[in-house]
C-alpha cells in the first residue's frame, strides 16, 4: 500500500476526530475539521450501524494516521509488542513513541510528525552526533537527538529555535533550547489520553482475531 499524499485534513474528517496532523494549523480557526466536521464525500441517505469489527478498524486506522505508519510496518510493531513482556497495548504505544520522527516532533523541532519525518529524510537530523535519515529508528535511554551541520543552516532550525520555548516536551525528553538537542531521559511513560489519541487495547484486539 502506497503512502497517502492527499489532503491530511480529510483523514481527520473521515475518522471523526481531530488528529492534529498539520501542527499549529489544527489549533487555529483555519482547521478544516472545525469548519467541516462531517466526513468527506456525499452524505449517506441513512446512518448505518457500525459493527464491533468496524469500530476496531477505525481505531487502528486512527493510530496509523496519527503516526504516519504504513500497514505492513504497523503489523510488525504489533508483533513486536506482543513478543515483548508486559502489556501488549502499552508496548505498542512505546514502540510508536520511540520512533525518531516522533521524538523530533515531541521535542518541538517540527510542527507535525509529517514535517518531522521530512526533516529526518532530508538528512537534517542527527542521532548521537551522526546523521540519521531513517524516521523509524528506535530511540533508547540516553540517546541524543539534534540537528546536523546542514540542518543548523536550514530555515526550519531558525523557526524552531524561536518557537521551542513555547513547546512542552514529554517527561521522557529533556530539551536543551540553547544547543537545540533533545535527550531521552529514562523510560517512556504511557499516559492514556495524553501520550496518544487512540485506544491501544482496541488495536490489539483488532489484530488478535
Amino acid at each position: 500500500m502506497a503512502r497517502y499524499t492527499g489532503p491530511v485534513c480529510r483523514i481527520c474528517r473521515r475518522r471523526g476526530d481531530k488528529l492534529y496532523l498539520k501542527g499549529e494549523r489544527c489549533y487555529s480557526p483555519k482547521c478544516a475539521f472545525e469548519r467541516r466536521p462531517n466526513p468527506p464525500g456525499p452524505r449517506p441517505a441513512r446512518r448505518r450501524k457500525v459493527s464491533d469489527r468496524g469500530l476496531q478498524l477505525r481505531e487502528k486506522q486512527r493510530a496509523r494516521a496519527s503516526y504516519g505508519v504504513l500497514e505492513r510496518q504497523f503489523v510488525r510493531y504489533y508483533k513486536e509488542a506482543v513478543r515483548r513482556p508486559g502489556v501488549s497495548g502499552i508496548n505498542l504505544v512505546t514502540i510508536l513513541e520511540s520512533r525518531l520522527d516522533n521524538a523530533v516532533y515531541r521535542a518541538g523541532f517540527a510542527d507535525s510528525r509529517a514535517q518531522a519525518r521530512q526533516l529526518v529524510r532530508h538528512g537534517l537530523v542527527s542521532l548521537n552526533g551522526r546523521k540519521t535519515d531513517i524516521p523509524s529508528a528506535q530511540l533508547r535511554d540516553g540517546d541524543v537527538v539534534g540537528y546536523t551541520a546542514r540542518g543548523e543552516r536550514s530555515e526550519r532550525h531558525k523557526v524552531a529555535r524561536e518557537m521551542i520555548a513555547s513547546k512542552t516536551p514529554p517527561p521522557w525528553l529533556v530539551v536543551d533550547g540553547a544547543a537545540m538537542t533533545a535527550r531521552v531521559a529514562g523510560p517512556l511513560e504511557v499516559v492514556p489520553g495524553e501520550t496518544h489519541r487512540f485506544n491501544e487495547n482496541v488495536v490489539i484486539e483488532y489484530y488478535s482475531r
